[in-house]
């Protein structure tokens, strides 16, 4: 178990922009930062992130939390895990009151995948710096391609000896179990049971997650054998799934950053060729067909994509059809492509660093003009075949969900096509109408589905559905645990009411109130038990809570996605009181719109009760309790300035 000491040690040197700035593209916007939110897909930023509160808010799916909770959520990890975590990040060193049963694998299973892909990715690294045939294969191998050692070493690069079970025998001899050498695909088991190696007679490519934990492998064969596979990646796991990783982006996630473009190629080798060249901001998608979540993987740190393509025009033709998705998540995509026969590997060793940064500088072009002037080209003056191009041209321009960016690519590609413009547009619409249609449809058609008979899906009248009844005291009793959380430490002097903490004024005035919402109810009792045990709660102790509910609860009532604009006051001259400045406005508004709703409900009830009840004793005490509620709501009322009629 980490130490409590150690623990407020991380939680008070994790800045949440830092943490969070590892994964998501942040900009900053007022007193906040905001990207688009990792847990969720967007293309309009809400995911705001506070730097002075240390918390982050989404406003789209919800999330929240502090940077402990960031790292839970996105990279999966245990409450001790994330601390760890960020305990590395911040060098900080974890004192723990029990030894660490880690290298023994025996923590969580996650991490024992982890663990052992992290010791086949030294072994293999050692292999080839200091084994024999490392060196004369592996390392001769890559120094043939033109690599240098620098380059090498930056991606962890290796080597796994043609052996039967190198790799197996000595995970095991360091007490990796069997269990995780199979689920890492690291190690086979054969018909007879024997355990041998994946990855024999390869030089490797480890495979890096966000963070830089290695989670898979790349194997390239130096055979020439065609019977064996040229390259043997590591199956899926628990760690590892293809489609959620780019190769090279924990290497290339500042520069990306920094330079807010994104090369992207198909191979390791590409990636490394392009490192070469000095050119820090280049991933790969690893020879698989670029998904939707590496796209969004990208775009966590930039809008702008440039694709590096090879000479080949089949395979240009083919990359074609699957880029229109890029173009629907909303970001910008240039292309560049080299001569024939070359790729970005070849034709950067063919020209050197200098002359390969200054051609993809000068030929990159936009992804719509790029794909018009080769489908052109294949076309000819066959009229059919143009007719289906311009089609094809006008529905990628469909999926650009930017009007203004659609329209510009509509104007210019009138001019290549020698289209007019109108027609262009027609058609444009014509796609963007069916697609409408189409969702719409494949809406209802699911939401039919699953609330209603098939035979309701066309009824001339929608069924009444029943709508769940909120309750009732919630937006008052949220608004009071709002001004408890923010301005709970805030020591007030009003008239009549002298050193005293806004805290526990409200507190006090809550005693006879009972809150209807079980959350709700929790956290005034925390705050309640703080102030017996002789302190006030702060905002942070609540946003770092270890009761999630309570830590989400705190952070959506302290941020908001809007701001005022500074303008208001410098340039119209519009000066707008907040409500800090109005303390005591604020906090008797919150009790007395919560009490006023709690007392009329109870007035109702004893007036029905006044309605059937016959004993006089019974009578007298409801007079009594009414009576009693009427002089509290005189008060309250007299608060608002509002004048009941008797």
């Amino acid at each position: 178990m980490i130490t409590a000491e150690t623990i407020e040690k991380i939680k008070e040197t994790a800045r949440i922009e830092e943490v969070v700035g590892d994964f998501v593209h942040l900009k900053k916007r007022g007193s906040s930062l905001i990207g688009n939110c990792p847990f969720h897909g967007e293309k309009t930023p809400s995911f705001h992130v506070s730097v002075s509160k240390g918390i982050y808010k989404c406003f789209g799916c919800g999330v929240a939390g502090d940077s402990v909770r960031f790292v839970m959520d996105h990279e999966k990890y245990s409450y001790p895990e994330a601390l760890k975590f960020l305990a590395n990040k911040y060098n900080i060193e974890v004192e723990e009151t029990v030894e660490s049963k880690e290298n023994i694998e025996l923590n969580s299973a996650r991490e024992s995948l982890y663990i052992v892909s992290q010791f086949a990715a030294n072994f293999f690294e050692d292999q080839l710096w200091n084994s024999d045939d490392g060196k004369a294969i592996g390392l001769s191998y890559f120094k043939e391609r033109g690599f240098r050692e620098d380059i090498i070493k930056k991606f962890n690069l290796g080597y796994s000896p043609d052996v039967w079970d190198a790799l197996t025998q000595e995970a095991l001899k360091n007490q990796h179990t069997e269990e995780y050498l199979e689920k890492t695909g690291l190690s086979i088991r054969n018909e007879k049971g024997k355990l041998y190696d994946r990855f024999r007679g390869r030089v490797m490519f480890p495979i890096h997650n966000f963070t830089g934990r290695v989670i898979g492998f790349g194997g390239r064969t130096l055979k020439t054998d065609k019977n064996v596979p040229k390259y043997v990646n590591s199956p899926e796991s628990d760690i590892y799934h293809k489609s959620n990783v780019l190769y090279g982006l924990f290497q290339a996630k500042k520069a990306i950053r920094d330079n807010d473009n994104c090369y992207l190629v198909e191979g390791y080798a590409d990636v490394l060729a392009v490192q070469q060249a000095y050119i820090e901001n280049v991933v790969a998608s690893s020879g698989t067909s670029l998904t939707i979540e590496q796209i969004r993987l990208i775009a966590r740190f930039t809008q702008n994509v440039t694709i590096l393509y090879d000479g080949d025009a089949a395979g240009i033709k083919a990359s074609l059809r699957g880029l229109d998705m890029i173009l629907e998540e909303g970001l910008n995509v240039k292309v560049v492509s080299f001569p024939n026969g070359d790729d970005p590997d070849s034709y950067m060793h063919k020209v050197g660093a200098g002359a390969f940064k200054t051609y993809i500088e000068e030929q990159r072009q936009d992804f719509i003009l790029y794909k018009a002037n080769i489908l052109l080209a294949e076309a000819g003056k066959d009229p059919i075949k143009k007719a289906g191009i311009i089609r094809d041209i006008v529905e990628s321009i469909a999926k650009i969900p930017d009007n203004i960016k659609a329209s510009v690519f509509i104007k210019e590609c009138s001019h290549l096509l020698e289209i007019e413009e109108r027609v262009l547009l027609i058609e444009l619409n014509a796609i963007k109408v069916a697609k409408h249609k189409k969702t719409s449809t494949a809406k209802l058609v699911s939401q039919a589905s699953m609330d209603m008979p098939p035979d309701d899906l066309f009824a001339d009248d929608e069924p009444i559905r029943e709508i769940p009844i909120a309750e009732e005291d919630r937006e008052q009793e949220l608004e009071v645990l709002r001004v408890l959380i923010t301005y709970g430490n805030e020591l007030v002097y009003w008239e009549g009411i002298e050193n005293m903490y806004v805290g526990t004024f409200i507190i006090q005035n809550l005693a006879d109130v009972v809150f209807k919402n079980g959350l709700f109810d929790r956290v005034v009792k925390l705050y309640w038990n703080s102030i017996e045990k002789g302190y006030l709660p702060t905002a942070n102790s609540f946003f770092h809570n270890d009761d999630k509910e309570i830590a989400d609860l705190a952070i959506s009532l302290s941020s908001s996605q809007y701001e005022l604009s500074p303008n208001w006051e410098k340039k119209h001259g519009i000066y707008v009181k907040q409500e800090a400045q109005h303390l005591k406005k604020t906090v008797l508004d919150s009790i007395f719109h919560l009490k006023r709703k709690k007392i009329n409900r109870m007035k109702k009830e004893v007036q029905e009760q006044l309605k059937t009840e016959k004993d006089e004793s019974n009578l007298e005490i409801l007079l009594n309790q009414f009576s009693l509620m009427k002089r509290v709501e005189m008060t309250i009322s007299s608060h608002f300035g509002i004048v009941i009629n008797e």
